[in-house]
């Protein structure tokens, strides 16, 4: 069955959505020109979009520059893009007050000491800028963004006469200043075409209803709108099915996402796959009047992430669609976060696989309204073992609204079990000589991990090699977690020194950190140890040999023989690799 609908949804490119988880004075008169429809294309009436005052210390790189400097610093660039390069006073006045990043770099290179307009003045004279620079900063776009866009081996903005038209239409339609710099790097083209191109094109949108500021903040959303020789197919596609749901520009143009863009395309998708799960137009249009980010938050890519995983666990295109017609109060990306989250935390406590899809398919909904804290953190706060958690979840699946971020957590109740391991632990502690209630006491208790009986077991089995109860007494106190190994990796590092290195068992004693340290470690350095010995090079003791950090011991014993960190590497390779 779900092979089946796996099969259904590559029709619709689902998978691979999934996958993915988007100037001069001839110029001023043509600002004065009338659009072919009669109306002025800059309107007495119509907003000068002026952009908000630079904050004193601006991102981006930009130095922080001190007011007095800063406001003498763009008014000198204001006069020269004014009086000297004869831009108009409010395109002067926008690069000079916004493209603080280009202020900062033309600070560094006149002297702040001397009167700063007189300063800049005086540079500017005898040092052309490039007038793109500001120009580009000043809509909106970052150096990182314009400096590819710059045209080669040009300077002066009124040498590019259809950027200029093109840039003085926008802002006469209603485009605000500091946004035509993302329409710019997405739709460059649309600049280097005569202005009619563009006259065109707005034109043909305006035709299907769309109003001018509806239009502006479509555009805004979509610039790749503005490239090709007719308005965008997928677009006036979503429109259509939009008015079939009784759903109009207004109520499109409300749900448009500031600062985001939107892809048509996927969006159209989307809506074709909702028709294929077998949603009605009633239920569509009740969908998504009351979910509208499940289209317009990441273009339904997060909807259609969240379709693609409840299809790897299983569910049907009717539960999906069913489950969708209950989606809960909150944003689909959230929802898929937190159902990411939860699916996580699921796998930390080891929940088993099956049991994982089986908690999916019957709580996907729940999943995705909790947000949850890290099983490591639940734990702690609840002092509690994953497997227990694991436990209580499985059977109180409800209980996880009550673990989310910010919920008051109270520590779960101990067993009967785990107080009697407690008990245990803390006789063992006890008999080892540590003073009930001291402070050594409570740092050994948080020391030891494991139950009390398995403690008193691998004390006795270290003992089981000729040791006396006082010697491994003070083997633990120096080492306590030495008894937080299995038995069976006890044996073996034991083993691994007594009998493959003969050390004898009195070495152990003097040094338990030694079974702390992982097998390789402790082959590698007495496999080089024994080499070194064997030039005349070293006679070290058993914890320098073991204990030293490898570059200490690279750098003091390795190193002294011409052949030692050959060997050392062919060592390291050869153990390392079984």
């Amino acid at each position: 069955m779900n092979t089946t609908h796996l099969r259904k949804l590559r029709t619709t490119s689902i998978l691979k959505w999934g996958s993915s988880y988007f100037a001069g004075n001839q110029l001023n008169s043509q600002k004065r020109q009338l659009w072919p429809n009669g109306y002025s294309l800059v309107s007495p009436n119509a907003r000068l979009y002026r952009t908000k005052r630079t904050e004193e210390e601006s991102p981006n790189n930009a130095v922080r520059i001190p007011r007095r400097i800063k406001k003498e610093a763009e008014a000198a660039l204001l006069e020269y893009f004014h009086s000297t390069r004869n831009f108009d006073y409010l395109d002067a006045e926008n690069m000079s007050k916004n493209s603080p990043i280009f202020l900062s770099k033309l600070l560094k290179r006149v002297n702040i000491e001397d009167e700063i307009g007189h300063s800049i003045a005086r540079f500017l004279r005898y040092n052309p800028i490039n007038e793109f620079e500001p120009f580009f900063e000043s809509l909106g776009l970052k150096p990182s963004e314009y400096g590819p866009l710059l045209p080669p081996h040009l300077v002066f903005l009124s040498d590019c006469r259809f950027l200029l038209e093109n840039y003085y239409l926008l802002c006469g339609y209603g485009f605000e200043r500091q946004k035509i710099g993302k329409i710019y790097k997405e739709a460059t083209e649309v600049f280097s075409s005569d202005v009619k191109v563009l006259v065109s094109k707005l034109r043909a949108y305006e035709k299907l209803g769309i109003g001018q500021a509806s239009l502006v903040k479509f555009i805004i959303s979509s610039p790749y709108f503005l490239i090709g020789d007719d308005v965008n197919a997928d677009f006036v596609e979503v429109l259509e099915r939009f008015k079939s749901l009784g759903l109009g520009i207004s109520w499109i143009e409300g749900n448009l996402l500031e600062g985001n863009s939107c892809n048509w395309s996927h969006m159209l998708g989307l809506l074709t796959l909702f028709s294929k799960m077998g949603l009605s137009k009633e239920q569509l249009a009740e969908l998504i009047s009351y979910h509208p980010d499940i289209l317009f938050e990441d273009s339904g890519n997060r909807t259609v992430l969240l379709v693609g995983c409840l299809l790897k666990f299983g569910f049907t295109m009717d539960q999906i669609s069913s489950m969708l017609m209950r989606f809960p109060d909150i944003k689909v990306g959230k929802f898929v976060s937190n159902w990411r989250r939860c699916f996580l935390f699921l796998n930390e406590v080891k929940m088993e696989a099956t049991d994982i899809g089986d908690f999916v398919r019957s709580r996907a909904l729940l999943m995705g309204t909790c947000d949850l804290h890290r099983a490591n953190s639940l734990c702690t706060k609840l002092n509690v073992g994953k497997k227990r958690l694991c436990k209580y979840i499985s059977e109180n699946p409800q209980e996880l609204k009550n673990l989310v971020l910010g919920a008051k957590l109270k520590p779960f109740p101990r067993l009967e079990e785990d107080l009697a391991s407690e008990s245990l632990r803390n006789k063992f502690l006890l008999d080892l000589g540590f003073v009930q209630d001291s402070d050594k006491m409570k740092a050994a208790q948080k020391m030891f991990r494991g139950k009390g009986g398995k403690l008193q077991e691998r004390f006795d089995f270290i003992m089981s090699y000729g040791l006396d109860r006082e010697e491994v007494c003070r083997m633990v106190k120096v080492s306590p977690q030495i008894l937080n190994l299995k038995k069976n990796v006890i044996q073996t590092k034991i083993d691994l020194l007594v009998r493959q290195w003969a050390y004898p068992v009195s070495s152990i004693w003097a040094f338990p950190s030694i079974l702390n340290y992982k097998v390789q470690r402790v082959n590698l350095r007495l496999s080089m140890y024994n080499w070194l010995k064997g030039q005349g090079k070293a006679d070290l003791s058993l914890s320098t040999i073991v204990a030293s950090t490898e570059k200490e011991f690279v750098t003091q014993f390795v190193n002294r023989h011409p052949s030692g960190p050959q060997v050392w590497q062919d060592l390291k390779e050869k153990i390392y690799s079984i």
